[in-house]
């Protein structure tokens, strides 16, 4: 769901190729084979899913997303239950070990009741005992501050074309939220293409206080992709809550 920026076909064929080397995806993927059912929330174009299964991963795998255009891509394969919508549009009961969120999907929740009403779906669809593993930005990294200069990615279109993305903050950190822009330039096209993104930036009290009220145990939390502990300045916190 963060990557509606990509909901337009074209462009969801340039995801991957614009977010190589997911570190995520090394970090979930031993939860990810250890569970007998996973539902990834904002699956996007469904590359842990898909290498999950080429892992021999045996049991159901399940992918959610709002974008069509993404999930035309996950959809090259039939191994694996696809899901149009959100997490209010579906009802899971008590069907998943593992729920995930990768890409930073869980700053899309942008208001409090949006939050709850997100964490008491994830709640529902987890067995008992099931966890829910996820990541937000660090809201005291900044991270923001240096969205400018790292997005100038070239990548080959599925056309062969040469596609360029940058992106701009259009609204600055209020304390909550940041709204940016991203923009698609080819030579081989009209006229660029422009996505317009509002995300949250929560910290850990709040993202913590989130969890109980939901019913869901922190079980871990740290700061970055290689398990160090989660201090004032990691740039992540990523999350692993339980089911009671």
């Amino acid at each position: 769901m963060a990557d509606l920026i990509f909901a337009d076909a074209d462009l969801a064929a340039l995801y991957d190729a614009m977010n190589p080397g997911r570190e995520d995806y090394d970090f979930y993927r031993p939860m990810v084979m250890g569970a007998a059912s996973v539902l990834d929330v904002g699956c996007g174009t469904g590359s842990m899913l898909h290498a999950a299964r080429d892992a021999a991963h045996k049991g159901r795998l399940c992918g959610l997303d709002p974008a069509p255009g993404m999930l035309a891509q996950a959809r090259r394969r039939a191994d694996v239950e696809w899901v149009l919508g959100d997490l209010g549009s579906v009802q899971w009961d008590a069907e998943f070990d593992l729920v995930v969120m990768t890409g930073h999907a869980f700053q899309v929740f942008i208001e409090d009741d949006a939050l709850r009403y997100a964490l008491a779906r994830i709640h529902s669809a987890l067995r008992p005992g099931g966890r829910f593993a996820f990541e937000t930005r660090n809201p005291l990294a900044r991270a923001w501050e240096l969205w400018e200069t790292e997005a100038r990615d070239t990548v080959d279109g599925p056309q062969g074309e040469k596609v360029r993305m940058s992106r701009k903050v259009t609204t600055p950190y209020n304390g909550r939220v940041v709204s940016f822009s991203h923009t698609f330039q080819s030579a081989s096209w009209d006229a660029p293409r422009v996505s317009h993104s509002t995300l949250r930036f929560i910290g850990k009290a709040d993202l913590d206080a989130a969890l109980a009220q939901a019913g869901l145990v922190l079980e871990a939390q740290f700061g970055d992709w290689d398990e160090s502990p989660l201090t004032e300045t990691s740039p992540e916190i990523i999350t692993i809550a339980r089911r009671i």
